[in-house]
Formats: structure tokens, C-alpha cells, sequence
């Protein structure tokens, strides 16, 4: 008697690559084809209050799902490309069941161990992609939100740590702290102006 394999594919997506603040985040979701989650798309089109209630979905319905990231300190080490590309490998690594392949949003190879498919603006067209952008956003958000409350005066939870010109002015007015990413063009100029701490 033969067993049966399953050839699963998994998608992988990132979110925060371009903020000033806070780790990288990424996801890696196998879907199940039997049960169907109404609503994928690239989290960016999305709403806050879908993307919570889709991504509660994703986890309860998906074959298998993990959420990773790379730090700050990591981010200014390696840079933010090569630091979104480790994220997506751990969060590979948490996968419950091993893909045989993984459909990547982008066109960079994080060499994953498995069979890799880049694709630019997957996480628009390819469910699995768009439902690992939904976990690794939804999860970026809520690490943003708790750093908010350690970290009030840079306004993060209206921003999530992106070059708004709130964020720019606080930074400014506060100075530089350390879930700053001090590789970054507008974090490295404040520090040489002596602002940083």
C-alpha cells in the first residue's frame, strides 16, 4: 500500500521594510484547499478591522502558518533587504508541515531549502502570498502598538514607525532611540546632528 504525500505550497510575504522603527516581519502560509478564507488580498488594500478579522481566519483554517521577524539590531547589521529575507526564512522555519515549494512576494530568493517562485505583486494575486502579508502585518501592527506604550512620544501607534512627518518631527524633537533603525537615511542624519541616545 502506497501513502499518500502531499506536495504542499506554502506562500511567504514580508511587511515593514521601509518604517524607521521596529523589526521586519514576515509569514508563511500553507492554505487548505477544502476551506476556503473570503477576503484575501495584498494587506495593504485592506482595513485594519479586516485584516484582524481575516488573519484570525487564516489561523484557525490554514494547514499550517508561522510568523517570524528580524530585529532592529539585525536591520542595522545586515541591511533591511537581507533582514526580510532572514525573517521569511525563520518564518518558513515554523512551518508545522515542510513545503515542497514557496511562492515569494518580490523578486528576491531567500533561499528557503525548498523549490522558490518569485513573484512581483503576488501578494495582490496569489491567496496564500496575500495571507501571509494579512499575519505578517496584523503581527508588525501589534508589535508596534506594544512599543507605543514604551515609547509614547514618537506617536507609533498612528504611524507603525513609518517617515511620516509626525514620526520625522518626534524623532527630531525626542531624538534617536534604540527601536530606531539607525542604517536608515533619516535616523543616521539626526544622530550626526548629535540627537540620538
Amino acid at each position: 500500500m502506497h501513502e499518500l504525500t502531499v506536495d504542499f505550497v506554502c506562500g511567504v510575504d514580508e511587511a515593514g521594510r521601509g518604517p524607521l522603527a521596529g523589526p521586519v516581519y514576515a509569514a508563511a502560509v500553507i492554505l487548505d484547499p477544502d476551506r476556503r478564507i473570503a477576503g484575501l488580498a495584498d494587506s495593504k488594500a485592506l482595513t485594519a478591522g479586516q485584516r484582524e478579522r481575516i488573519s484570525e481566519e487564516i489561523r484557525a483554517n490554514a494547514l499550517a502558518w508561522g510568523v517570524a521577524c528580524a530585529s532592529v539590531e539585525e536591520i542595522d547589521r545586515l541591511n533591511i533587504l537581507q533582514a526580510s529575507l532572514l525573517a521569511m526564512r525563520r518564518s518558513v522555519a515554523l512551518l508545522s508541515v515542510r513545503p515542497v515549494k514557496a511562492l515569494v512576494d518580490g523578486n528576491r530568493d531567500p533561499r528557503l531549502g525548498c523549490l522558490t517562485e518569485t513573484i512581483v505583486k503576488g501578494d495582490a494575486t496569489v491567496p496564500a502570498i496575500s495571507a501571509a502579508s494579512i499575519l505578517a502585518k496584523v503581527a508588525r501592527d501589534a508589535e508596534m502598538l506594544r512599543l507605543h506604550v514604551l515609547y509614547p512620544a514618537y506617536g507609533l501607534d498612528r504611524h507603525k514607525g513609518y517617515p511620516t512627518a509626525y514620526h520625522l518631527a518626534a524623532i527630531r524633537e525626542h531624538g534617536v532611540c534604540e527601536i530606531h533603525r539607525r542604517s536608515f537615511g533619516p535616523v543616521r542624519r539626526v544622530l550626526e546632528e548629535g540627537l540620538g541616545r
